[in-house]
């Protein structure tokens, strides 16, 4: 019974919240209060229900209400209140802390000596995340909370991140993966002079199809089976012990490393890759013609008929105008061809690394707006973030279950011989 009468429980709580609002913000009218800053109406708002929460924990602290006669001779009693500032997500909130005479009094919501509630570091930390710099985020803060904030302040909130990162970055990891996405975006890092570095990014599916981001590393310049042994030994070490498909951008030296960490793993160039790849190689006028020429490749059923259609293409008068395009498919082709033995539901799922691009799309964006890093740590904290924001559970571009996922795994437990565990 008590079910039945939720939703209308729910329903009447939810008007009442709703009038209140409504007076709130006619008084506000009323008054020309504004909604932040000193006598703001969140601001006011948020006093007192911080002040209300402090008297509820002072009353679980003591054991009795305020003016309860209960309280007499009970050894501590209430001793007024004490003003104090703290930063909250409505701006500077100065609350009136209750004190009790034995000063025994420990608040939980406003503890003492903090002077800023969490709510406010995780704001910080989501603009720090957005790319923005310390002088932005300190502009950005007093314009629309009316808050100074000093530069050391915002060091130190986004410098805690660093014990979060190390235990994200080392946390262990699945033993089976179906498919591992890898790729590697360009960020400009000051060490003596400013210099382009590339950071590795791998993105696994999971068994249940949902995507994680496995880690991050910046490299120092190069790229080759060395730098990649790193990573993926890395990653061997947090517990992976069998990738069925590590899909890439043709990345140099990641074949190679692939095989010493996973001999029976499959290296798969992502298709949609090598197609934009072609396409800026040709005239745009030419694009309606080529697209169709190239789907006529990896479309195929078999590799022979994909070898077929690619000499096809070369004979062409496409093909004889664009030779670059031609030796872009055959450079890549013995990691393009295992695609062509993998069944449709598989074929979907590594089709492309759009996955991966659309969270470096993400991490592009934030640090574009920073132009530089003055660390390479400094670059990790913020790619962090950028991450943590993505993996959230409204965030849409990692936390869903990839499209026809069932169908897929149970192609990928017949394929690759039963390696994964689907019970």
């Amino acid at each position: 019974m008590a079910d039945k009468e939720t939703p209308a429980a729910e329903a009447v709580e939810q008007k009442l919240v709703d009038e209140v609002v409504e007076r709130l913000m006619d008084r506000a009218d009323a008054s020309g209060a504004a909604l932040l800053g000193e006598g703001g109406l969140l601001t006011e708002v948020t006093r007192a229900v911080l002040e209300r929460a402090l008297e509820a924990e002072m009353t679980e602290h003591l054991g009795y209400e305020k003016h309860d006669p209960a309280g007499r001779g009970s050894g501590n009693s209430r001793n007024g209140t004490s003003p104090k500032t703290v930063l909250t997500d409505a701006g500077a909130v100065t609350v009136a802390v209750p004190r009790d005479r034995e000063g025994s009094f420990e608040p939980q919501l406003v503890p003492k000596h903090a002077r800023r509630l969490a709510g406010f570091n995780e704001r910080i930390l989501s603009l720090y995340a957005r790319g923005m710099s310390v002088r932005d985020i300190r502009s950005h803060l007093a314009g629309i909370y009316g808050v100074e904030v000093s530069p050391d302040l915002i060091s130190k909130v986004t410098d805690a991140v660093a014990d979060e990162l190390a235990t994200w970055q080392n946390r262990p990891l699945d033993a089976v993966w179906p498919i591992i996405y890898i790729d590697a975006l360009w960020i400009k890092i000051r060490s003596g002079s400013v210099v382009s570095r590339p950071v590795y990014l791998a993105v696994g599916v999971d068994m249940d199809g949902r995507k994680d981001v496995l880690g991050l590393w910046v490299g120092d310049g190069g790229e080759g089976a060395t730098t990649w042994m790193t990573v993926l030994t890395e990653l061997r070490n947090r517990g992976v012990e069998d990738v069925c498909i590590v899909a890439c951008d043709g990345l140099k030296g990641l074949p190679e490393a692939v095989t010493a960490t996973w001999p029976r793993a499959t290296v798969q160039t992502c298709v949609i890759h090598l197609i934009r790849a072609s396409l800026r190689l040709t005239s745009s006028r030419d694009h309606p013609k080529l697209v169709p020429a190239l789907k006529a490749i990896y479309a195929s059923p078999t590799e022979q008929a994909a070898e077929q259609a690619l000499e096809e293409f070369s004979a062409s008068e496409l093909g004889q105008r664009y030779p670059a395009v031609v030796r872009t498919w055959q450079a890549a082709w013995s990691e393009f061809t295992p695609y062509l033995a993998f069944p449709p539901e598989i074929r979907k799922v590594v089709y492309s690394t759009n996955l991966i691009e659309s969270i470096n799309a993400r991490l592009r964006k934030t640090t574009r707006n920073r132009g530089h890093f003055p660390s390479e740590q400094a670059a990790l904290k913020v790619l962090y973030l950028a991450v943590r924001e993505l993996i959230t559970p409204k965030a849409s571009d990692v936390n869903h279950v990839a499209a026809h996922w069932k169908k897929a795994l149970n192609q990928f437990s017949l394929f690759f011989e039963d390696r994964l565990n689907t019970r």
